[in-house]
């Protein structure tokens, strides 16, 4: 087992998707193994649905570097109302017309959101400040200070307007983009203000719609004694470069022991994460590059 990929669907928590998911991993293997260890790669709102990648048992250890890669998403803006929370979950604050808004005005003012962007974290998010996640705050009646980020947006298209005040866009954007954030800053630059109706993630590094399955598909692969379709720890790290070593050089790095960068063939890489592989493909560890050459281990693995 590595790396199931799950179509989450809208309303339950990410951490309800694992909860189902492991009841499965436990009817098959009879129910009579202890439940399997499980992590995912990015949190998804209750309101959100699409792709969330489950780490099982040792794939565990990767999902850092599941949430450090880009995703792409699917969202439907509405224009005119904007809510306590950013989306459609929250209360109304301030409701307005939105006059002549058409597909023209919207895509004027896309251009300023792409490349890199700042942003100010929702209230409702699990950032947190002083220890605490800021949606505590936010549910007290309390705002506090957040000091805007860096983001990336690769790509913003708008794929439709249906008048008279909603629009339909995809998103390919790095690791910490709210995209709840970018609809409310979309309808302050038209000066109408706006909320996220829909949202869904499309991909989340190198996993696509494609390869997710359903909850109830689960289930019934389950139930059925059909295989899951399981990724492998390659698989889920294909973003990441590598480099294959032999059995000697893999030991050393399972011991923890001294290497040096140019000792396992990564002379040409400035810096990791870097894939450590034993033919074919069987994923050893994942270093980076640290103090004077060192080979900095971040993750091993235990082939067995």
């Amino acid at each position: 087992m590595s790396v199931l990929v799950v179509d989450k669907p809208v309303g339950p928590t990410s951490f309800a998707v694992l909860r189902r998911v492991r009841r499965a991993l436990v009817r098959a293997r009879g129910g009579a193994e202890r439940a399997p260890k499980l992590g995912h790669g990015g949190t998804l709102d209750p309101m959100a649905s699409g792709v969330l990648p489950v780490c099982v048992g040792e794939a565990t250890k990767i999902v850092p570097f599941l949430l450090d890669a880009d995703k792409e998403y699917l969202a439907v803006v509405r224009f005119g109302v904007e809510t306590d929370t950013l989306d459609a979950t929250g209360q109304v604050l301030c409701d307005k017309p939105v006059g002549n808004l058409d597909a023209a005005r919207v895509e004027a003012v896309l251009a300023s959101f792409r490349g890199e962007i700042e942003q100010v974290p929702p209230m409702f998010s699990a950032l947190k400040h002083h220890g605490q996640p800021l949606y505590r705050y936010a549910r007290a009646g309390q705002t506090v200070a957040r000091p805007p980020r860096r983001v990336k947006v690769h790509d913003l298209s708008l794929l439709a307007f249906q008048p008279p005040d909603r629009a339909r866009l995809r998103i390919r954007c790095s690791k910490g983009t709210y995209i709840r954030s970018l609809a409310a800053d979309l309808g302050s630059r038209l000066g109408v203000g706006a909320h996220l109706t829909e949202l869904r993630r499309t991909a989340s590094g190198p996993f696509a719609l494609a390869q997710a399955l359903s909850l109830d598909a689960i289930d019934a692969c389950v139930d059925e004694g059909r295989a899951l379709p399981f990724l492998s720890l390659r698989e889920a790290l294909v973003h990441l470069p590598a480099v294959t070593v032999g059995d000697d050089m893999a030991r050393r790095l399972a011991r923890g022991q001294s290497v040096r960068w140019d000792e396992i063939g990564a002379a040409a890489v400035e810096r990791g994460p870097l894939c450590v592989l034993l033919p074919p493909d069987v994923v050893v560890a994942v270093v980076d590059r640290g103090a004077e050459g060192a080979v900095r281990i971040l993750r091993v693995f235990n082939a067995g």
